[in-house]
């Protein structure tokens, strides 16, 4: 066996990863050699070199595949990226209209929609105090006007971004056994839709400012939180959510199933909770243009007020909302199948491409158990190939 070859594969047996001493010194590698030895001749050693077999390419193939697969086409990664515009202003006669829409933006419409945010929270917490208070013993008159503040202050904010939503379809009605469920790319989805029909959504619990909302003000129309790392509070938003589905004068459940931001490209697998619950599954399919602005909030990178700015200093967002008709689980098809007829319906409507992958991988590193059984293979296969020589 060439000995560059066989220093090659006593660092994937070691490292486990790492291929054919692809960053590796030649001290790594005189100190791997000691422990190869025990498996190999001192004629083997020293064979002069020789011409490489098939059979020793096949040996690596697998793992090469998987390696080469991962680089050329990472369709995982590819559904979370923000896709920034090509640059279309670098010459003479545009550059300068280019700087003069950067004052206008942030000199002029910044400042206007700030206004008109702040005067719509002023007015919506000198109304919404009011009534959660002072209305505490007619439950269903404080439901309703709590309803329509909700729905006011959602306008307010799509206003603060010059927001051009087309809606299509029937307006959603409040009726007990149907729950509707969306593909998600911000957390303005939520504000899009609810600007429309007050709905009680499902949603990841948040710190800051907007954690404050949720416990205050979206608690007003039914919403649920829950932490995606805690099993436990799985167990009780399962149980929640059967008890809303139930309600007559509930507000319809808004869910977004795909449990994670995807870039507007892409849709990830839908969980099936929200398909068990043998009522009927309205869904909803949103698509921005991103002609102004790229709508993709990337949490890991960009808190959600720098979002807000973000979408606040373009000249405009502007998306579509299709309501589709109602879906209803057929006999003898299982919840992972609905589901699956349901996302094809949004990726059609909404011109998405699927993709086979669990969007909550997102946020988990593979188990150190996972890994060590990868090394553990490929070391045993690469081990057992040296003892047959």
């Amino acid at each position: 066996m060439d000995e560059n070859i066989t220093q090659g594969l006593v660092v994937v047996c070691r490292g486990g990863i790492a291929m054919a001493g692809l960053g590796s010194s030649s001290s790594e590698m005189d100190l791997d050699r000691l422990n190869i030895e025990e498996y190999l001749t001192v004629e083997s050693i020293r064979e002069s070199p020789r011409k490489l077999h098939l059979r020793d390419l096949l040996d690596i193939s697998p793992t090469l595949k998987e390696a080469a697969g991962a680089i050329v086409d990472d369709s995982f990664t590819r559904c979370f990226k923000s896709n920034p515009p090509e640059p279309w202003n670098w010459n003479v006669y545009l550059f300068p209209l280019w700087c003069l829409g950067v004052v206008i933006r942030y000199g002029i419409l910044f400042p206007l929609r700030v206004t008109i945010l702040a005067a719509g929270w002023i007015a919506f917490f000198s109304a919404f105090l009011p009534v959660h208070f002072l209305l505490g013993d007619h439950n269903k008159l404080r439901q309703k006007v709590e309803r329509k503040l909700v729905e006011m202050i959602c306008s307010v904010f799509v206003a603060s971004w010059t927001g051009v939503i087309k809606y299509h379809g029937p307006r959603p009605s409040i009726r007990p056994q149907q729950v509707f469920v969306a593909n998600h790319t911000s957390m303005i989805d939520f504000i899009i839709l609810e600007q429309m029909t007050a709905f009680a959504v499902i949603m990841q619990k948040h710190p800051g400012w907007v954690g404050f909302i949720q416990k205050t003000i979206l608690e007003s129309v039914g919403c649920i939180w829950f932490n995606r790392t805690e099993s436990k509070d799985r167990e009780i938003v399962a149980r929640k959510l059967r008890e809303h589905t139930q309600g007559v004068d509930k507000n319809p459940v808004l869910i977004f199933p795909e449990g994670t931001c995807v870039n507007n490209h892409y849709t990830v697998m839908f969980k099936k909770g929200a398909f068990e619950l043998g009522c009927a599954v309205c869904p909803v399919a949103i698509k921005y243009n991103k002609i102004f602005v790229d709508a993709f909030w990337n949490s890991k990178k960009q808190s959600f007020t720098m979002h807000l700015v973000q979408l606040m200093t373009s000249w405009a967002v502007v998306c579509d909302v299709w309501y589709l008709e109602p879906q209803y689980m057929r006999p003898g098809e299982t919840a992972i199948e609905f589901a699956e007829r349901v996302r094809d319906m949004i990726s059609v409507r909404a011109g998405l491409k699927k993709v086979p992958w669990d969007g909550y991988l997102k946020y988990f590193r593979p188990s150190p158990k996972l890994i060590e059984r990868k090394q553990q293979i490929f070391a045993e296969s690469v081990l057992q190939r040296l003892e047959e020589k």
